[in-house]
């Protein structure tokens, strides 16, 4: 009887629902018609992988999460709020914030000018000293210029900028694109760590054996829309599919 309260009780529904839910979701560049009724959800605290080859549509999805795609239709529900006509600032204003592949460091800005010129956009974002904490590299070259930092340090300083900010809910572009193993390995140790500190974190990956140290689930990608859905305790099992997906 407690339980059958609670359930019907207002509010119960969406303390269960998904804190992202995408349904249909089609988008556009131009002409080019890209996205094909995207669906899928992530769930409060989750880490969730979008795999799969150059082309499927997996960034396209990232940008029309955050409102930066010029035409897209369907639903995109953040946190119980229709976001598919909101502007890309007040998505943001909401906790979401995205870590785009190429990085976006301003080269004339040292480190900490680069760190600290995104605006606050909710309470409770990471302070320096956290962000040293979880980047120390950051702290040694906070006079460096941004773009002499490594590739490894340059991804460091584009996802610690946004730690700042507020925002809960990342959407990380190939963080590890290019990197050094020793520097992927940091890179997986600080999304496992903002895991633990309750971020939510969607991640386009097509290194699925570095998407499996940090994950729960992984969407497979193909021709704009989700073909399948692996838990990643089944990632072992799922390997020679995997294979197929992503042509390698």
């Amino acid at each position: 009887m407690a339980e059958a309260a609670l359930a019907t009780r207002p509010g119960a529904a969406r303390a269960t629902a998904p804190l992202l839910k995408v349904e249909g979701l089609e988008a556009w560049y131009g002409e080019s018609h890209v996205l094909h009724g995207m669906s899928f959800d992530v769930r409060q605290g989750e880490v969730i992988t979008l795999l799969g080859r150059n082309g499927a549509g997996k960034t396209t999805t990232m940008k029309s999460i955050i409102g930066i795609m010029g035409k897209r239709t369907g639903s995109i529900v953040f946190d119980g709020t229709e976001t598919i006509k909101m502007p890309s600032r007040l998505i943001a204003k909401l906790g979401v914030a995205f870590v785009p592949e190429e990085r976006g460091i301003f080269s004339s800005l040292s480190v900490i000018e680069n760190l600290m010129l995104p605006p606050q956009i909710k309470p409770g974002g990471l302070s320096l000293d956290q962000i040293y904490d979880l980047f120390p590299n950051l702290k040694e070259r906070s006079g460096s210029q941004g773009t002499k930092l490594s590739g490894g340090e340059q991804q460091m300083l584009s996802i610690a900028r946004i730690l700042r900010t507020g925002a809960k809910f990342l959407l990380l572009d190939e963080p590890t694109e290019g990197l050094a193993p020793v520097i992927i390995q940091q890179i997986g140790a600080t999304i496992q760590r903002l895991k633990n500190d309750g971020f939510t974190i969607i991640l386009v990956e097509q290194n699925f054996r570095f998407a499996q140290t940090v994950a729960d689930r992984h969407y497979v990608v193909e021709q704009g829309r989700i073909i399948d859905m692996i838990p990643n305790e089944e990632m072992d099992a799922s390997v020679d599919k995997l294979h197929r997906y992503l042509g390698v």
